[in-house]
């Protein structure tokens, strides 16, 4: 009897040791692995080439009447590998992209999983749970323990209420002020490898905050679900009570990917896909009518144009000039901002001193769709809008000043989604939180603002190349960004004077035009005043010439807030975009991606050689170049370089 009561708790202690032992997933090129243990809690260390990067980072999920991941009973565990590609139907970085990944699936007692994700540019993990009855989710538990001291850029904010339109920071994580959080996308440094922290596939649930807990430790924070809403003027509403929870939501459903994208270069930042990959696909039916392009802007500069025979201002006169304007350089869209209604809360009643339907039928002649400024409760309040704007004829709507991002507001932004969907409108948010996977779901979101663009340069001059060199891999690296480039008027940050006459970007002019290949938006506005352009033929060209959507991005050269080199194609096109900080940059790049054997033209604008002092300074070259031949890249401080290169007929 005791021999076998003997072998019996060998046997037990055996099974809670194959449990309680780390479970491996390898990235398909076996350079990151991610080690789960499942003990008292879920937890993960993380290795990238080996060396040690995350260790006793855990996950929780805290619903009112369970915490997963407490004390988790582990029932069975499936691994698995995914090889496949898709075509975005908006592609932004490529025609086609491949999503390889290995695969743990871990099922637990309490009817839920969890699931790991290891790609060969970072980790992925979710809570799936299956729960018969609705869940109220208290809390969510995202710690991350980096293996020694970490530097974090970041995006701080002092509460939940932001219009998300934050300067980046650059400290030691322990420096960070613990009081105040960051919003998504957030990233860490150790010195050797970089990891990007963001979300995906985010619906009926509220945005992820980080705070930081001391010098290689941050956690998670959400805002609660509101209950009770009051008035707040003409664009928002005022929270009167919040829940206990942060999400009410279905029992049966997979909760948003926390993901990390890890490198040791800095170009794999910029170049990453991993919201479109971690993304529920496209869900319409029909996308043929979703056609991304360029907008002209009125509202940078308050609609003053000059040069011409009327009275400028938010009228008729001005917006067929807009028109105009956008059908002699083949712009598809122009914006109509804020002026064009009577009132800011009634969306279906014109400003008087326009007539609507004239300025439709008048884009239609000349080629040229309008797009549509409200504010969101505007839209909340008159949700039939979509069907009014459809049959008016409207192409889009700008929507504005959400500047939350609770479970209500998420759930905001995906109806929005959907009825403007229903109805043939494409969208862009404004005051908005990062892109987290709508945009992928309904491809008729076509932008986000979320980021110091150049709106901030109307009065504060915080636009400037410092802060533009986080973008591409922070802000732009998770998904369109409506940055608003396309000034005309250049100045180093000595120079830059607060206007909205005249207003003005911080950097040079090869600089502002760069963004139009680093930055990624599916509405790519032309911010400046229409006379602006005009005057100045070559560069107007180039801006327009550019396209919004690509074959092919590659990032030849970069490093995070100092430069970027970027390089698109389409069709058999290349585009090569540079930027550079507040210092002098000298690059050398190699045309390897050119077809060997074709002869190419190449025109090219780099900053002039009095660009140093006097930012408008260009240079404008053509000559002839093949494949393999290298291109020397010099960026005076606040510089940039932009190239079209074509195959010679």
């Amino acid at each position: 009897m005791k021999k076998h009561f003997a072998i019996a708790v060998l046997l037990l202690l055996s099974a809670v040791k194959v449990f309680s032992a780390p479970i491996d997933l390898l990235s398909p090129d076996k350079r990151i692995k991610v080690s789960v243990n499942v003990n008292k809690r879920i937890g993960y260390s993380l290795t990238f080439n080996g060396d040690p990067f995350l260790a006793e980072a855990y996950l929780q999920l805290n619903l009112d009447q369970a915490k997963l991941g407490a004390d988790a009973k582990l029932l069975k565990k499936t691994f698995s590998t995914v090889n496949t590609s898709s075509n975005p139907i908006v592609p932004l970085k490529n025609a086609t992209v491949v999503n390889h990944y290995n695969l743990l699936r871990l099922d637990f007692k309490g009817d839920f999983s969890v699931e790991f994700r290891a790609y060969n540019d970072g980790i992925a993990y979710r809570f799936i749970t299956n729960k018969k009855d609705s869940v109220m989710v208290n809390s969510e538990d995202v710690h991350l323990n980096f293996n020694g001291e970490v530097k974090a850029s970041y995006l701080e904010t002092g509460g939940f209420k932001t219009s998300y339109e934050i300067l980046y920071r650059q400290n030691e994580l322990a420096k960070v002020n613990k009081d105040k959080m960051s919003v998504l996308p957030i990233l860490f440094d150790n010195g050797k490898y970089k990891a990007l922290l963001s979300e995906a596939d985010l619906y009926d649930y509220p945005c992820l905050f980080v705070k930081a807990t001391d010098g290689k430790t941050v956690d998670a924070i959400f805002p609660k679900a509101p209950l009770e809403f009051g008035e707040d003027g003409d664009r928002s509403k005022k929270i009167l009570k919040e829940a206990g929870y942060i999400a009410k939501t279905t029992g049966k459903r997979s909760f948003p990917w926390r993901f990390l994208v890890i490198t040791d270069k800095d170009t794999q930042l910029a170049a990453n896909q991993m919201v479109y990959k971690l993304s529920t696909p496209n869900q319409l039916q029909d996308t043929k009518w979703i056609k991304p392009g360029q907008v002209t802007w009125e509202w940078w500069h308050n609609a003053y144009v000059y040069g011409v025979d009327f009275k400028s201002g938010y009228n008729q006169d001005t917006y067929k000039y807009y028109i105009d304007f956008a059908s002699k350089f083949g712009i598809p869209y122009i914006i109509m901002d804020e002026g064009w209604a009577k009132t800011t809360l009634n969306p279906f009643e014109p400003n008087p001193t326009i007539n609507l339907q004239e300025l439709i039928a008048y884009g239609k002649q000349k080629n040229v769709k309008i797009v549509l400024w409200f504010t969101w409760l505007a839209v909340e309040n008159n949700f039939n809008i979509f069907e009014t704007l459809e049959k008016w004829g409207i192409a889009g709507v700008k929507i504005d000043f959400m500047d939350r991002s609770d479970q209500w507001m998420v759930n905001y932004y995906t109806r929005v989604a959907k009825e403007a969907a229903k109805h043939h409108i494409l969208v862009d948010f404004h005051g908005a939180f990062k892109p987290a996977g709508l945009e992928v779901a309904y491809p008729n979101v076509l932008s986000y603002e979320g980021v110091i663009g150049m709106e901030q340069n109307i009065g504060g001059g915080l636009a400037t190349p410092n802060n533009n060199l986080f973008l591409p891999f922070l802000r732009n690296a998770v998904g369109p960004m409506d940055y608003t480039p396309g000034a005309m008027r250049s100045a180093h940050k000595q120079d830059y004077k607060p206007s909205w006459v005249n207003t003005m970007s911080i950097g040079t002019r090869a600089h502002q035009l760069a963004m139009y290949i680093v930055f990624e938006s599916g509405f790519q506005m032309l911010a400046d005043n229409p006379f602006n352009y005009l005057r100045e033929p070559e560069t107007t060209a180039f801006i327009t010439s550019v396209p919004v959507t690509w074959d092919e991005t590659r990032i030849l050269d970069a490093r995070v807030g100092e430069y970027i080199v970027t390089v698109k194609r389409k069709g058999e096109k290349w585009f090569i975009g540079a930027m550079g900080n507040d210092q002098k940059h000298d690059l050398k790049i190699e045309t390897g991606f050119l077809k060997a054997g074709t002869n190419y033209q190449i025109t090219l604008i780099k900053d002039g050689i009095n660009a140093d002092f006097q930012a408008m300074d260009f240079k404008r070259t053509v000559k002839s170049i093949k494949a393999g031949e290298s291109i020397d890249i010099n960026m005076v401080k606040d510089g940039g370089f932009v190239a079209v290169i074509e195959p010679v007929k």
